[in-house]
């Protein structure tokens, strides 16, 4: 079973997704863009500015990058992405083009004052105060419907992410035992 890791940006995502890398294969879009800017790709350039801004990439860039991820194979492990409804509706679509089923959608909850806390800690050049809260800004606006389209669409379970990160991988991996055994 594919796996997507949703909620805003800081709840710790990418930090679980390590974790499972035994297991699957991480599809970071935002690691994605940020290759791509390094490796001055078509894609990266293009994503540059709105990185910039700490507004979203364009939905064509992305799916481009996605694409081409999921075409490598193996079980699939989605990093805050799809971040909004039509997002989710095209990977939905994307994944059976490709012959995959639904994937598993674990959201990892937590609040404002707490992701803005871990995004300045973590110091990366794209986490400023002023691009962190248009980010959580847009999230909220765009990102929260995804929540029930996934509660909706297939197997859905949501993670406390304001507990420790062996609280955490311990939630997603009882989650993940009886959730692979209903896909086989």
């Amino acid at each position: 079973m594919d796996l997507i890791f949703f909620g805003p940006p800081g709840a710790g995502k990418g930090t679980q997704a390590k974790r499972l890398e035994s297991e699957y294969r991480q599809i970071s879009t935002g690691d994605l863009l940020r290759e791509h800017r390094k490796k001055g790709t078509e894609f990266g350039k293009r994503a540059q500015a709105f990185l910039d801004r700490g507004d979203l990439v364009p939905d064509d860039v992305i799916f481009q990058i996605v694409r081409e991820e999921i075409a490598k194979g193996g079980n699939l492990l989605f990093d805050g992405f799809p971040r909004t409804r039509a997002q989710a509706e095209r990977l939905t679509e994307l994944m059976r083009e490709f012959g995959r089923g639904a994937p598993g959608a674990l959201f990892f909850k937590i609040d404002g004052p707490k992701v803005i806390d871990r995004l300045l800690k973590r110091q990366r050049a794209d986490d400023k105060p002023e691009t962190i809260q248009n980010r959580l800004d847009i999230y909220a606006k765009e990102t929260e419907p995804v929540i029930d389209y996934y509660r909706s669409h297939g197997n859905f379970h949501e993670v406390p992410a304001d507990l420790t990160e062996d609280e955490v991988a311990a939630r997603i991996r009882s989650w993940l035992t009886p959730a692979r055994q209903l896909q086989q």
